[in-house]
């Protein structure tokens, strides 16, 4: 994903999720929560993650999966745009929002990517 348009793209075409915003900047959101959000690094977004789940991504792809003080033991990884692996991202945008759905919406959807 190149640039927050494409985020925005992949994002809002999930079932539910809305553009809404969070702290005052743009999100996001499924059932009032947020799992995708511009982040407040220049050349990146951030997705919610669980911190386990965060931790693995950035120890597996530190290239494309970082984060700074400000995100140190929050639940959430930044996402420098332009990396190669897409479809990786895509997955990781897909279980946050996965992440915030209800139980029905769940098991509508099925297991969590």
């Amino acid at each position: 994903m190149n640039d927050w348009d494409e985020v925005l793209a992949f994002a809002l075409a999930l079932p539910n999720a809305e553009l809404s915003t969070s702290y005052g900047r743009p999100a996001v959101k499924v059932n009032g929560k947020a799992f995708v959000y511009p982040g407040r690094e220049a050349g990146s977004f951030a997705i919610a993650s669980p911190l386990p789940e965060k931790e693995l991504l950035m120890e597996t792809d530190p290239d494309i999966f970082w984060e700074t003080a400000h995100y140190r033991g929050w639940p959430a990884v930044l996402v420098r745009y332009g990396s190669a692996d897409r479809e990786r991202i895509e997955i990781v945008i897909t279980r946050a929002w996965w992440d915030r759905l209800k139980k029905p919406q769940r098991e509508a959807f099925g297991d969590r990517p």
